[in-house]
Formats: C-alpha cells, sequence, structure tokens
C-alpha cells in the first residue's frame, strides 16, 4: 500500500499534445490535427478527381476569358458568370467534403444535395459552354482568338467533369437509399 503514490501517474493528456500547447513543436500538432480531419479517402476517390478536374478547367477557361476584352461580347458575361460562380461552389463542395463537414450537418441530405448540384453545374455549364464557342468567332483574326479557342476547351472539359460528377453523384444518391421508406422497414 506504501508503493501506491509512487505508481500512479495523473497525467491526463500524451507528452506530445502537453508539449505542443506549451509551444514546443505546434506546427507537428497542427499538421497532425488537419491530417486526422481530412477524409483521405475521398481525395483518391473518382468524385473528388472530378471535382479536381472541375476546378482547374473551371479556374484556367475564366482565366482565359479574362485576359480578354470580354465585356464587348455580351455572352461572354454569362460564360463569366457560371465559370465562375461554379469554380467558387465547387471549391467550397470539395472542402465541405473534404475536412467531412457533411457528417456534422447531417439535417442536409448530402447526396440528394449533391446530386442536384452536379447536375444544375452541367446544364448551366453546357449553355455556358455553347455561349462560350459561339463568341470565339468575335475574336477571328485577332491575336485574342487563341486565348477563346482554349477557353472553350476548358469549358467542354468542364461541362463533361460536371456530367460525369452528376452521374457518378446519382449513382451514390440512388444506392443510398433515395427511398427513406426502404430505411425503416424492419428486416
Amino acid at each position: 500500500m506504501t508503493d501506491f503514490p509512487s505508481k500512479v501517474t495523473t497525467e491526463t493528456s500524451s507528452p506530445n499534445s502537453q508539449s505542443s500547447q506549451q509551444g514546443g513543436n505546434s506546427l507537428q500538432g497542427l499538421t497532425a490535427n488537419v491530417t486526422t480531419m481530412m477524409d483521405i479517402s475521398f481525395i483518391r476517390s473518382i468524385p473528388a478527381i472530378l471535382m479536381l478536374a472541375e476546378i482547374i478547367a473551371g479556374l484556367l477557361q475564366w482565366a482565359l476569358i479574362a485576359s480578354v476584352p470580354y465585356t464587348l461580347v455580351p455572352e461572354l458575361g454569362w460564360v463569366m458568370f457560371v465559370a465562375v460562380s461554379f469554380w467558387i461552389l465547387t471549391c467550397a463542395l470539395f472542402f465541405v467534403i473534404l475536412f467531412g463537414t457533411q457528417q456534422k450537418l447531417t439535417a442536409i441530405p448530402w447526396s440528394l444535395t449533391v446530386m442536384v448540384y452536379h447536375i444544375s453545374a452541367a446544364v448551366l455549364y453546357l449553355t455556358a459552354f455553347l455561349a462560350n464557342a459561339a463568341s470565339v468567332r468575335y475574336f477571328n483574326g485577332t491575336y485574342l482568338y487563341g486565348h477563346m479557342a482554349a477557353s472553350v476547351f476548358f469549358a467542354a472539359l468542364a461541362t463533361l467533369a460536371y456530367g460525369a460528377s452528376a452521374y457518378f453523384s446519382y449513382l451514390e444518391w440512388k444506392g443510398d437509399g433515395g427511398n427513406a421508406a426502404t430505411n425503416t422497414v424492419p428486416t
């Protein structure tokens, strides 16, 4: 019984977390916390690769259009609106899924929300792609023709990526039990 106080430790946390709280190696503790919050399996999935393709293609598209005097062609205003809006929304959605925020917001039907988002993005991006392709003729014969042709290519790439994402989102929604009655019936 006399050995009891010497055998007991009263530490409630590990020594590494204590030293990181005291300023020992706070960067290592921060990176450990960030990587534990990230869903690494999502990065390796097809939907994540498609979202990264959407982000890169959308960024290149609107950057190329922004480098020309797009205010002279009214159709390019719609193209810029669609490209920039969906670029921002796709970046936000990517980080929401990457950091698992959707698991904390359970009131939102995420599979349905993501499917509706990708379907609407595919449809609106298709209209933006067609408007972008039609507006290339205004720059024919100028040095800006190459910029516009490249923006049409990246718009087509983004449209295809959003269409593929819509398909995979549909498959996930369908496999997730879109009918609430199937989830409540005991087997």
